[in-house]
């Protein structure tokens, strides 16, 4: 049975179009950073307000949803 020749090299290694790929290490600026873990702050705090409002009233929550009567 004759098996196919990928060439050695796992597609990792090339893009979409065959061609070698360049890893590119990129600083970030420190304002963007900065602002960068500000809004994943907020975004924790955020998810942090959400569940512990679903652990209190998670039956509520789920009622709000339940469809009734074909709605």
């Amino acid at each position: 049975m004759a098996t196919r020749d990928t060439g050695g090299q796992s597609q990792s290694e090339r893009g979409r179009s065959g061609e070698e790929v360049e890893d590119v290490t990129v600083e970030a600026n420190p304002e963007v950073a900065e602002r960068h873990a500000e809004i994943t702050e907020d975004v924790d705090d955020l998810l942090d307000e959400i569940d512990s409002v679903l652990e209190e009233n998670a039956e509520e929550f789920v009622r709000g949803y339940v469809q009734k009567g074909g709605q």
